[in-house]
Order: structure tokens, then C-alpha cells, then sequence
């Protein structure tokens, strides 16, 4: 349901029907606090965090509101983003579990080798990242791997550059409240899906580092992410779930950081690749400048 409210808003048409959360959600912050959130992303200011808030729904309601404001400007909904899939990141934030964003058309439109600003956001990061794309809507009851491998049609190299637009003040609703930063990103050329146990084996053997200029600034193993690549995708699915929502075909899912969401830096070149994964390495890069 909250994909056709966020398209009709890019739309400008009015939005009638039941309230997206129960009175419990009174914390959520108020359209002008989100609408000051909005305006420091456009002009790349970092802005306070968002006051108030005192549980996860409370940061879904104010990520509802931002996404159905920036969509006017970033593009429609493409996909999602899954946050918080090490448990590093999980404990950095107070939060047990990953958590979901939304993804725009602007999010997927460069190719690698594409240069930006190093000063692309309010807060520019840069992070070691995986994309699938939905082959099919069975992929909402996919489970096992090779269920979710039937499900996805490609296997995508991606650098995210999420925009963590907070001065200060991170925690889990945050997070949320932000969009789990989702900005901008560079897409390697896809692979075809293998269904097969090998092809699951080798997403999770495999090795992804991120460098900058020949140097080495991360270094993970696919399992880094819930243990299997693959495992981000039921859990998403069972998340978008709980709201009443789907995965559709062709969304594409970033699966999580490799690595920290590092600060970018003017003149530097940031390379993700993936060794194992295919019989030689595949990698995706972007410059900044």
C-alpha cells in the first residue's frame, strides 16, 4: 500500500485512507520536522536529528513521510535497501535486527567508472555493497537459498553511497527516520543467477574488499551479511510483510555494507571487488571529484 501512496504524492495527487500507524506511533515527528529534514538533504546540509522519537515505528513514520517528499526529486520507488545485516552495526546502533530503507531511480542510475562530487550529500559516505534484482513475486515466500537464487534473475556488484545527513544524534530511529541513508550508487554489470548450491556457497565464500586508489581500505567475506548474502531476502521479505507490502519484479534489494560507511574524499578513486565469486574478479568503481 505505502508504494501507490509514495507514487501518488510524487504525483501530486491527494492521498485519502486509514492511518499508516496505530495512536502507539505518537511519537512521530511532525511534517514540518520532516519537511526541514527534506531541505537540508537538497542543499547538502547536515541537519539535528529528529526529536522525539522513542522506537523503531516512530523512525518508519518519519521515513514514510521523507520518502514520499523526496521521490518528487530523487525519482520513483525501485527497491529497497536492508540496513544493519552485520552484527557490528547492529550493536553500534542499540538495534537486534536489520532494518529497511527505500531505493530511487537516482540511487541506480550510475554505471561503473561514473565520477560525483565527493560532496554529493549532506553527510557523503562511501560503502562496499551487493544488488539483486526480483525475478519474480514468489520471491516473497523464498526461504532457502536456492529458493531465493529460483526468485532473482541477476547478482549486481554495487557501491552505495549513502547520505547520512545527521550532524549528530544516529540511533536505530534515526536511522530509520533518514532512510537508512539511501542516496546514491554505482551499478557493475550484472551477473546471471546460477540456481545452485555452488553459485550460494561461493556468494557466501566469496571475498569483497573496498579500496581506494591500490589501497585497501575493507576486506569482508559475503557470509559478513546475516551470515548468507541470501538470508538479507527473507528477512525483507517477512519485513515488508509485517506492513502489508511485497516485493514486486524487477525491484532491485541492496543487500548491506561489506564495510563502514567510510567519509568520501575529492579526488579519489573507490573500487568494490569480488573475489570468488566467478572464476576471476569482478569489481565496480566510482571517482569522486
Amino acid at each position: 500500500m505505502m508504494r501507490h501512496l509514495l507514487l501518488a504524492a510524487a504525483a501530486g495527487l491527494a492521498i485519502a485512507g486509514p492511518a499508516l500507524f496505530t495512536p502507539a506511533a505518537a511519537a512521530c515527528p511532525s511534517d514540518e520536522a520532516v519537511e526541514a529534514l527534506s531541505r537540508a538533504l537538497l542543499s547538502n546540509t547536515p541537519a539535528p536529528p529528529l526529536a522525539g522519537m522513542t522506537s523503531l515505528a516512530d523512525g518508519q513514520c518519519a521515513q514514510d513521510k521523507l520518502v514520499a517528499i523526496m521521490v518528487r526529486q530523487w525519482g520513483r520507488p525501485v527497491g529497497y535497501k536492508v540496513g544493519l545485516t552485520n552484527a557490528a552495526a547492529q550493536t553500534r546502533f542499540g538495534v537486534p535486527h536489520p532494518v529497511t530503507g527505500t531505493i530511487y531511480e537516482n540511487t541506480v542510475r550510475l554505471r561503473s567508472g561514473a565520477e560525483v562530487p565527493a560532496r554529493f550529500g549532506s553527510v557523503p559516505t562511501v560503502e562496499a555493497d551487493l544488488m539483486v534484482r526480483v525475478r519474480d513475486e514468489a520471491i516473497n515466500q523464498a526461504r532457502t537459498h536456492l529458493d531465493v537464487l529460483r526468485h532473482i534473475d541477476l547478482v549486481i556488484p554495487f557501491i552505495e553511497m549513502p547520505d547520512l545527513v545527521l550532524a549528530s544524534g544516529m540511533d536505530g530511529p534515526n536511522l530509520l527516520g533518514i532512510n537508512v541513508g539511501a542516496r546514491l550508487g554505482v551499478l557493475g554489470e550484472g551477473i546471471p543467477v546460477q540456481v545452485s548450491e555452488e553459485f550460494a556457497a561461493r556468494l557466501a565464500s566469496m571475498t569483497v574488499t573496498l579500496a581506494s586508489d591500490q589501497r585497501e581500505l575493507a576486506r569482508a567475506p559475503g557470509s559478513a551479511l546475516l551470515g548468507h548474502p541470501l538470508n538479507v531476502i527473507p528477512w525483507l521479505a517477512q519485513d515488508l510483510a509485517s506492513r502489508g507490502e511485497r516485493l514486486r519484479v524487477g525491484e532491485l534489494i541492496s543487500l548491506g555494507g561489506f564495510s563502514p560507511a567510510l567519509p568520501t574524499e575529492a579526488g579519489r578513486s573507490y573500487t568494490v571487488t569480488y573475489e570468488g565469486l566467478l572464476a576471476a574478479p569482478v569489481s565496480v568503481s566510482v571517482r569522486t571529484r
